[in-house]
């Protein structure tokens, strides 16, 4: 009788992963509240208290409230004055809103590779993408990793670069102490609907810098000055509305407690799944103090496994937790920038200033392996809530993986079942 359920076998169990968002009477209560207000945008008493406790949180300066993270992240370009001609450097590994932020102030996407440890930003590869060009890093903080701000902090100090830390993965993270977003110039952290803190749609900034505070501030609410005599710089509309910051009060309430349960559940399945030959943990550099999870990755190493692909491992695994192909909650990484169907410069008349400027942006001129290895054949990932349930859901997934690690000759069928050979 096979043993693997994608053959029939018995399934290893199913996972009590609670939906999301979460939500109770302290969240309907206060959002009620600030609809009786009757202040529901621009400048609202909510928003700005939204704001004085994200700051508080993170341990920066100030917190900026906006319109989403995407916005967030040009918001911090423009802030720092980033423009036409310079070169931003981002991680080709991410999503594409990093680097269409670049696109959108028109300054120059520099797509550099990934540390196959972390799935993070490779400081090597940053310091060898530096031109006299080169004005920015954006190190994202991806999935379950922080990108080294060690490394990138000393990059940026020797070639005088600003930093804009992308925190979208990475609410409540420490390095060496310090909060994500508070290390480098800027950080800009996305609130959309499947983030660790969640508003249904919004976005928040951290700077220590009071005159960055200022630019930020007049930036979301279309180029006023936030305070008599603050600098101001002319813009759109980027402001939340106090409706969302409610969520983002009430909510921010409940992220820490969140956090420490989906960290205690990422360091009981990484232990459970320690030296398991097909499956690699993601390096933890030594940086790191306390890591946020937003979608936890791992690599499946199809050489150690036969060659058997990635992606057959995936439809197991799943089968095995009674999901189907269809519907299910474990899937590859990010597509690479280079490859990226959401990540297409040209299908944008904005971003065709000049010959020079399109070969520029190219995607397709950037050469990103590690990246490449990452989507295709290696990197498997879950989304975080899959982390908020009982200890006892990452037995069943770390029996799930186990089990189809040891019965490499059955997933061998699979492969066949499914019409999959062997990598290469």
């Amino acid at each position: 009788m096979k043993k693997l359920a994608a053959l029939g076998g018995k399934i290893t169990g199913t996972l009590n992963t609670p939906s999301w968002p979460i939500f109770d009477q302290r969240d309907i209560d206060y959002v009620g509240e600030a609809v009786k207000s009757g202040i529901w945008a621009f400048r609202g008493p909510i928003e700005k208290e939204f704001e004085e406790k994200w700051a508080v949180y993170s341990g920066a300066k100030y917190g900026i409230a906006c319109t989403n993270g995407t916005h967030a992240i040009r918001m911090a370009l423009e802030a720092l004055g980033i423009g036409p001609g310079d070169e931003v450097i981002v991680p080709a590994l991410t999503w594409q809103a990093t680097a269409a932020s670049v696109l959108d102030v028109n300054a120059i996407p520099i797509l550099v590779d990934i540390d196959p440890t972390t799935y993070t930003i490779d400081p090597k590869m940053v310091e060898k993408a530096i031109t006299p060009r080169t004005k920015c890093i954006i190190p994202v903080h991806l999935y379950c990793r922080l990108a080294d701000m060690d490394a990138i902090m000393s990059i940026a100090k020797k070639y005088n670069l600003y930093v804009v830390e992308d925190c979208s993965h990475s609410h409540g993270s420490k390095w060496r102490g310090k909060g994500v977003g508070t290390i480098g110039d800027i950080g800009a952290f996305s609130l959309q609907a499947s983030k660790l803190l969640n508003t249904g749609d919004g976005g928040i900034l951290s700077t220590n810098c009071e005159r960055y505070r200022d630019l930020l501030q007049s930036l979301k609410i279309c180029g006023r000055p936030s305070y008599e005599g603050a600098p101001s710089i002319q813009s759109g509309n980027f402001r939340m509305t106090d409706l969302q910051a409610a969520l983002g009060v009430t909510q921010l309430e409940k992220l820490p407690e969140q956090n420490d349960h989906r960290l205690k559940n990422m360091l009981r399945l990484e232990q459970a799944l320690a030296g398991l030959d097909c499956i690699e943990i993601l390096r933890k550099p030594e940086g790191i103090t306390y890591q946020a999870a937003y979608n936890y990755s791992f690599k499946y190493i199809s050489e150690k496994a036969h060659g058997i692909e990635r992606d057959v491992f995936l439809r197991a695994l799943r089968a095995e937790l009674g999901q189907s192909d269809e519907k299910n909650m474990f899937y590859r990484t990010y597509i690479p920038l280079t490859d990226s169907p959401l990540y297409r410069p040209f299908s944008k008349h904005t971003h065709k200033i000049s010959d020079e400027y399109c070969k520029a942006i190219d995607p397709a001129r950037f050469h990103t392996p590690e990246a490449n290895k990452a989507y295709y054949k290696e990197g498997v990932n879950f989304i975080h809530y899959v982390l908020l349930g009982p200890a006892s859901d990452m037995d069943i997934l770390s029996d799930a993986i186990i089990k189809v690690c040891t019965h490499l000759d059955e997933l061998k069928e699979v492969s066949a079942a499914a019409g999959l050979g062997k990598e290469g």
